[in-house]
């Protein structure tokens, strides 16, 4: 299927970045944080995004804090616009702690909860655990996404490790391996303390997994969006993506925003035809 821009602009332009999926895509998946929108504001929100968005996660452990009855219907309204949610992984570490793994799963499903996260961030999980936790999310017949990386700035993150562990969450079931990096986007994983992308970390990540389309590299900050969509393409799976930066992040994608639509201009200008731009 042919991505398509809305009438009446589809009747004259199309995208300048080529090759961007339409929903259900399985690459350039976008994953929102909602830390407590409101039903009103999320039905707003998603009655403009939804084609853009993939994945809801309601931030670290906020799904225990809504009224039974609003979560109910949030959880509802955002299955309705073809997205899917789940609760933040912390939210699961908490229920690994006071011994009560399989039952925050059941309750997940229960809940109407499409995926779950799989993250060790503030805790330990040792491989068995980790696996067990995978596979059970499967029987009870949630998607599974998992997360390396710690949440502690001092916590050092080794990318061959974080490598091995994808892998492994891979071939155990995980859907895709979400890459650390909190809401600020600073100190963690593959960011410094100012927020830019530590290349050699980046390319040792890359240089150790067999398919990097399967990762989700989490990108709180617009600056780190474009610069990883300059640098791994369009199709490349962003997390963590404020509900306000959606459609910004969605022009970036195309080529509608002058960091990647240059790309597209320089492309056209070497009469290299690929697929991350168009040729007139």
């Amino acid at each position: 299927m042919t991505y398509q821009l809305h009438s009446p602009w589809n009747e004259l332009l199309r995208p300048p970045w080529k090759g961007r999926q339409p929903k259900p895509r399985f690459s350039g998946l976008t994953m929102v944080i909602d830390k407590g929108m409101d039903l009103v504001t999320t039905e707003h929100w998603l009655s403009l995004t939804a084609d853009y968005v993939d994945f809801i996660k309601l931030g670290f452990g906020t799904a225990p804090l809504y009224p039974a009855e609003q979560l109910a219907k949030k959880i509802s309204l955002v299955k309705s616009y073809g997205v899917d949610v789940y609760p933040g992984g912390t939210l699961l570490e908490v229920a690994v702690l006071q011994g009560k793994a399989e039952e925050f799963l059941s309750l997940v499903k229960e809940l109407g909860f499409t995926y779950v996260e799989v993250s060790s961030g503030t805790i330990d999980l040792s491989p068995s655990q980790r696996r067990q936790i995978i596979i059970r999310a499967h029987t009870l017949g949630l998607g599974v996404l998992t997360e390396v990386g710690k949440k502690d700035t001092d916590a050092p993150f080794d990318p061959k490790a974080a490598a091995r562990q994808i892998e492994q969450d891979l071939d155990t079931g995980a859907y895709r391996v979400i890459v650390e990096a909190r809401e600020s986007g600073r100190g963690i994983g593959i960011y410094d303390n100012s927020g830019h992308i530590k290349n050699d970390v980046l390319e040792a990540v890359l240089e150790n997994v067999l398919h990097p389309e399967n990762i989700i590299w989490e990108a709180p900050q617009v600056s780190q969006q474009k610069e990883l969509l300059t640098k791994l393409g369009h199709s490349v799976n962003l997390g963590n993506i404020q509900p306000g930066d959606v459609l910004a992040l969605e022009a970036t994608r195309l080529g509608m925003r002058s960091d990647t639509l240059k790309l597209t201009i320089e492309e056209v200008t070497l009469g290299v035809e690929t697929e991350g731009a168009v040729v007139p």
